[in-house]
């Protein structure tokens, strides 16, 4: 089985200067990355956190969908045999106290997609989609309260943004409300993988939300 090299500490350098406290953390597997955040926030671990999963067993979209890592796997090669990774899966964590948070999900959803190719669009509210029908990837955001604020101020929540893109093509699966095979991010980038796409990613996904806020 192939050893993922994942560019933790170059997004580390990226990040960290402005946010502090910033850590990045990769798990072989997990139920789901937004799961845990959340389960961690509850428990008092408010720190900012990227977390990244090579597998998830009970990943989750919108309106309580499972999106499962291997699902609808076609012939394409994936970490057990030798090859890329069939997904890039990963939440961002991090406390925020915006004025209006109604906004964040398009926020994230248009710095995705202008980090990934120009042809990469949005269905609302929360997916990202090739040539207007097929799915590219997904987005989850989730918020937890933090603190009472004062009179006046903004709320102060942890936030959770999950996202899952798929890296080689997929055979469409049940229960996710299409028939049509979701894209992959291979189609429009040759040759990159997902510890690629996370670099690309990332610092730019942490200087949209800190701009919304």
């Amino acid at each position: 089985m192939a050893v993922t090299r994942w560019p933790a500490e170059a997004i580390w350098e990226a990040v960290a200067p402005t946010l502090p406290g910033f850590t990045v953390e990769v798990l072989p597997e997990i139920d789901s990355t937004n799961s845990e955040l959340m389960r961690r926030a509850r428990a008092g671990q408010l720190e900012p956190v990227l977390l990244v999963a090579e597998r998830q067993t009970a990943g989750r979209g919108r309106m309580g969908r499972v999106w499962d890592s291997r699902a609808g796997m076609d012939a394409a090669p994936d970490a057990d045999t030798g090859g890329p990774l069939p997904s890039l899966m990963f939440s961002l964590g991090l406390p925020l106290a915006p004025a209006d948070g109604s906004g964040l999900s398009l926020a994230v959803g248009v710095s995705v997609a202008e980090s990934l190719d120009a042809a990469v669009g949005l269905k609302w509210p929360n997916d990202l989609w090739l040539a207007g029908d097929r799915k590219l990837g997904g987005i989850l955001v989730e918020t937890a309260s933090v603190v009472s604020p004062a009179p006046g101020a903004a709320a102060l929540r942890y936030v959770v943004i999950g996202m899952g893109i798929n890296i080689t093509e997929r055979l469409a699966q049940a229960g996710t409300g299409t028939t049509t095979p979701p894209a992959g991010l291979r189609e429009l980038v040759p040759g990159i993988d997902a510890p690629t796409a996370l670099a690309q990613l990332v610092p730019a996904l942490v200087a949209t939300v800190q701009a919304f806020e």
